[in-house]
């Protein structure tokens, strides 16, 4: 058995009928299925999970319509090897074979100089692309290669698709076929699948393997036992890297620290930085609870120095700690929304001039021409307070600051209302 391949590339389909899941591309009466049956086939990008058969899907394409097959994948490949490949597939062209398909796997990893390379054979007409990514190609993918080509989303396989998957494996495959395997429970292998076939396929042939006996009974307690870890899928460079964090953030502001510590945890199995999740966290601590609860603030810019003094694992401990106290301090965001309202009412209005009695007065000349002149210092009245504009002319009265309904915000709004009456009266 050693020298066979890994049981996913002894599965791996070869006709779409065989081909499990994106039944909304490749089902009977699809758009990309309708596409391939006419021959008609422009260059595209497939934009899915690892694991969801873009891969095989291409290679299913070429085959189908007969197309010479040309693969590239971006890791290991440069613009050398991409200017190889179209010369090689010129050459077809002129020598009367068919439109050769060029299949680039993970082509969000290709510099915009490699991207470049491949535009002028697509435009041409030299290759069909077909690029995987597992990445937004909006964010990944030049927008002149973009634009010539049409992008089909892959979806995660459900689990229907996925059992279909390990059945047909223990009837047909060379190996699995003659062994005498019961799925008792199938949850475990699918958990630890994460929707990839071919990371299902590869935890179910390590786990028959691991299992010596006549009859090998499947269930989520020898899954477990047998496969070491399961890796959580989490890319720090990628689209779900900001997925998470957006979960995080909005787990926090929608204060449940169950979601809070889950999505903390995701990050730090996955490796993320801490000093990043510490930084995100006191961004919230002022955007969404501010005055509120001003030590939310503090506190996570303790925790911030705190991460970067400590370090892993201990500091999980204290962004736990953190987290948790942001998302059940109460929640302002008041003090964001008035810097937003300040900052449109500036674009609106302009540079409007300050205030001569708002002005400095360092020369004599500006304190002649009325610099500073009828400024009122606040601690010469009563209160420390009187009642003076600090806002340019044409603009005066207005209310950038709303306060929020929390009880130190409403302890505030009060005060306001007593030194500026009808501007906070509501």
């Amino acid at each position: 058995m050693n020298n066979l391949p890994p049981l996913a590339e002894r599965m791996r389909p070869k006709t779409l009928d065989d081909y499990v899941g994106q039944k909304h591309l490749v089902g009977q009466g699809a758009v990309l299925r309708k596409a391939i049956e006419s021959g008609n086939l422009p260059s595209m990008l497939f934009w899915g999970p690892p694991g969801v058969g873009k891969t095989t899907l291409a290679y299913i394409i070429s085959q189908n319509l007969n197309r010479p097959f040309f693969s590239l994948s971006a890791i290991n490949s440069g613009v050398k090897d991409v200017r190889e490949v179209i010369e090689k597939a010129a050459l077809l062209k002129q020598g009367g074979q068919t439109l050769p398909v060029l299949f680039i796997d993970e082509i969000h990893r290709f510099s915009k100089s490699q991207q470049d390379s491949l535009l002028g054979a697509v435009e041409r007409g030299i290759v069909t692309l077909i690029g995987a990514t597992t990445e937004n190609p909006s964010f990944e993918v030049i927008s002149a290669l973009l634009s010539r080509c049409q992008v089909y989303i892959l979806q995660h396989l459900h689990e229907d698709d996925l059992l279909a998957l390990l059945n047909k494996a223990m009837k047909e495959d060379e190996v699995l076929k003659h062994k005498n395997i019961i799925i008792e429970e199938h949850e475990a292998l699918l958990r630890l699948s994460g929707g990839d076939a071919r990371k299902l396929l590869n935890v179910f042939e390590l786990l028959i393997n691991a299992i010596d006996a006549p009859q090998i009974t499947v269930t989520n307690d020898n899954v477990l036992e047998n496969v070491q870890q399961n890796m959580a899928l989490y890319d720090k460079a990628g689209e779900q890297h900001y997925d998470i964090i957006s979960a995080f953030i909005k787990s926090m502001r929608g204060s449940d620290p169950n979601g809070a510590v889950y999505w903390l945890a995701r990050m730090l199995v996955g490796g993320e930085d801490p000093s990043f999740i510490a930084r995100r966290m006191l961004i919230l601590a002022s955007e969404d609870i501010g005055n509120a609860n001003p030590n939310a603030l503090l506190l996570a810019q303790s925790c911030f120095e705190a991460v970067n003094v400590i370090g892993m694992p201990e500091a999980r401990i204290i962004l736990s700690q953190t987290a948790v106290y942001l998302a059940t301090s109460a929640k302002s965001n008041a003090s964001y929304m008035a810097i937003g309202a300040a900052m449109d009412l500036v674009r609106q209005t302009g540079d409007l001039p300050v205030p001569l009695h708002l002005r400095n007065a360092p020369t004599k000349l500006m304190k002649n021409i009325g610099y500073g002149k009828e400024y009122k210092y606040a601690h010469s009245y009563e209160g420390n307070f009187t009642d003076q504009d600090f806002l340019p002319d044409a603009i005066k009265g207005a209310k950038l600051y709303d306060p929020g309904q929390n009880a130190r915000e409403n302890e505030a709004r009060e005060k306001l209302r007593t030194l500026w009456g009808d501007r906070y009266k509501y």
